[in-house]
């Protein structure tokens, strides 16, 4: 056994399938397909079930995979012990960030985080917050911003902050530019993202709760697209104050506050609670509830 084997199957155990733990590890299936099955050769038990939907784990599979993370986790906190005493931390961490916030926080992040650590290495991914829910289970991601978290087996939550959701229009469109009731927002059509966004969703549930529903004009999932669209007047859409800041021309938009009630989504910042923390995690994470409170209080 070798690390590099070990590494391999955990990621396709995990992951459930040796396509998407090719991709994740940026190796070619045949290759990773032979070093586990190398690896259940020199244990002399099979490991996987393969199956047309993925895999499945053994017995002995699942024993390995138990000892395995214990194995790597320790290869992870003796480079840091070693990389300590040169006087830095390393290794490398995955971030996820909600679409609306990434164009905003991962230059700030970025930074904060190479001053603080130098000798290790940060990758910052978009996704939506129950994918990077799922993606922080399966060891793809370390941390995560996401909006409106509901309590998850094997994902901690920690509170960061409440962002502000307002009515985001074409600066030529009529109708004022002071507040809007909830109510009243019905009326207009929205280009919103498709669901399970968790923004999408803050806005139904507002309107159910006051006998309403969406008027839906498109659905859009990227943000930038959403405002191409909203500037040409094909409708309205519902994003955060930053998300319209980060554009281009952003005074091409009319920013109008939601009102009785307003829309403000729990942002919270989610670890994977099975698996413990390295130095460079936990350091990382403070950087990050650092940053984000910093830059998203700013007017």
């Amino acid at each position: 056994m070798d690390i590099k084997q070990l590494t391999y199957f955990v990621r396709v155990a995990e992951l459930g399938s040796f396509t998407r733990a090719s991709i994740v590890l940026d190796i070619a299936q045949p290759a990773l397909s032979r070093q586990v099955r190398l690896l259940e050769v020199e244990l002399r038990q099979n490991l996987l079930v393969r199956n047309g939907r993925g895999i499945t784990l053994t017995e002995a599979g699942k024993v390995l995979l138990e000892h395995s993370r214990g194995v790597l986790h320790q290869m992870e906190r003796l480079r840091e012990e070693l990389s300590r005493v040169r006087g830095s931390l390393a290794g490398s961490v995955a971030v996820g960030l909600p679409p609306t916030l990434g164009r905003i926080l991962a230059v700030p992040l970025t930074r904060a985080f190479k001053a603080a650590m130098p000798d290790a290495s940060l990758s910052i991914l978009d996704g939506l917050s129950k994918t990077m829910q799922e993606s922080l289970l399966t060891g793809q991601l370390d941390i995560a911003l996401v909006y409106n978290a509901l309590p998850t087996p094997g994902i901690e939550l920690r509170p960061l902050l409440q962002d502000e959701l307002l009515l985001v229009q074409g600066g030529g469109e009529t109708g004022g530019d002071g507040a809007i009731a909830l109510a009243d927002l019905a009326r207009h059509p929205l280009i919103i993202p498709a669901r399970p966004n968790a923004l999408r969703m803050h806005v139904e549930t507002a309107l159910l709760n006051i006998s309403a529903q969406p008027r839906i004009a498109m659905e859009v999932n990227s943000v930038a697209t959403i405002l191409d669209l909203v500037a040409d007047g094909v409708g309205s859409a519902v994003l955060s104050r930053h998300a319209v800041l980060t554009a281009a021309q952003p005074e091409r938009f009319t920013l109008r506050r939601i009102v009785d009630p307003g829309l403000f989504p729990l942002l919270s910042i989610a670890t994977g609670a099975d698996r413990p923390a390295t130095g460079t995690q936990r350091a990382t994470l403070d950087i990050l509830e650092r940053v984000a409170r910093d830059v998203l209080r700013r007017p």
